[in-house]
């Protein structure tokens, strides 16, 4: 009897215990990606606006197509702007491919070594980030280093940094994550870093050695280094959910490119066009990744490489918040655009 009691118990916690998780379940997010796929790109496109984004430009390039380009929702909401397959982007982390692109050509050509250490490069920094004189060019590249992610401080987008200088006294004098090497955590810091080591080796500002070596030999002329240096009227409205005010005039040290542009920058990195020889391809496939994601605030990037249907797919969201559903509804919009994209081969 007194099993029975202890069984009946159970089963009714379990049973209570699913009620108040289906509470908690993210049904949109689920529905999202329970739906029926729609026969076309735009038709999926389309349903921008039920996946809570104002505006998105799709770029498609599938090797014998000619480059496609699909959006929905607005460039501006405020004026109802149409969204612009040609608009200008806040890129993001997706910079991070040319900073690591970079890295590699200068190694290649013997301008620095990958297994030099930071302290190397700024003495000053011994003892304020731990074990500066062990971590290595190479483990930055690959987030190997330890380093704390400035980005990741205490409240960091409620009073965002302006300059590199104050972005990184922000983790300066804290403990390393762990020792270099020993494990992976992604760290902006790390990036950070490597842009003023490119600095100190070329002379150049980090966009100016990336416009010569990188940009100007694939003819990309809708790559910038900051929203400084363009054309306002040209960007992409990026907006927070829940506030109002347009992000696109926050000068957050991103790069910006045209859709098409980090399509052909994607492509001649996983097609091996943009390296000089064979030896900075090794270099650089020993280092780094060939496509990337990007968060910040009002702009969200996903740009890859599909080898199974030889196609680039790129992809701009220009609302964003930092609870994860914003991007987990970008992942479910891209990953049903590339199933679409199968079902046509």
């Amino acid at each position: 009897m007194k099993r029975k009691k202890v069984k009946r118990i159970i089963r009714v916690t379990l049973l209570i215990g699913t009620i108040v998780s289906l509470y908690f379940v993210p049904w949109p997010i689920v529905k999202a990606w329970l739906k029926p796929l729609p026969k076309t790109v735009q038709a999926q496109v389309d349903k921008a606006k039920d996946y809570g984004f104002d505006g998105i430009i799709v770029y498609v390039d599938q090797k014998g197509k000619q480059p496609a380009f699909y959006t929905s929702g607005y460039k501006n909401r405020e004026n109802k702007i149409p969204a612009d397959p040609h608009s200008l982007f806040k890129i993001a982390s997706v910079n991070k491919l040319y900073v690591a692109l970079s890295i590699a050509k200068l190694a290649r050509a013997g301008k620095l070594s990958l297994d030099a250490t930071l302290a190397d490069y700024f003495p000053e920094l011994v003892g304020r980030i731990e074990y500066a004189d062990k971590i290595t060019i190479r483990m930055m590249v690959q987030h190997r280093s330890g380093i704390p992610d400035y980005m990741r401080t205490h409240n960091y987008w409620e009073h965002p940094k302006d300059n590199d200088k104050d972005r990184l006294a922000l983790v300066l004098d804290k403990p390393g994550l762990f020792k270099p090497g020993k494990r992976k955590k992604y760290s902006n810091t790390n990036y950070l870093l490597l842009a003023h080591i490119i600095e100190k080796v070329t002379g150049d500002t980090k966009y100016q050695y990336i416009k010569k070596e990188i940009l100007d030999p694939l003819h990309l002329t809708n790559t910038f280094g900051s929203i400084k240096d363009v054309n306002l009227d040209d960007v992409m409205s990026g907006y927070y959910v829940g506030y109002e005010n347009d992000l696109k005039t926050d000068d957050n040290g991103n790069m910006l490119a045209t859709a098409d542009d980090l399509g052909k920058f994607i492509r001649a990195l996983n097609e091996g066009t943009v390296f000089k020889d064979k030896k900075e391809k090794e270099i650089y496939t020993s280092l780094y990744k060939f496509g990337h994601t990007g968060l910040i605030p009002g702009y969200q990037t996903i740009a890859k490489y599909h080898k199974d249907i030889d196609a680039v797919v790129v992809q701009f969201t220009n609302t964003a918040n930092f609870d994860g559903y914003n991007w987990n509804m970008s992942e479910i919009m891209y990953n049903r655009i590339v199933k679409i994209i199968r079902r046509h081969q």
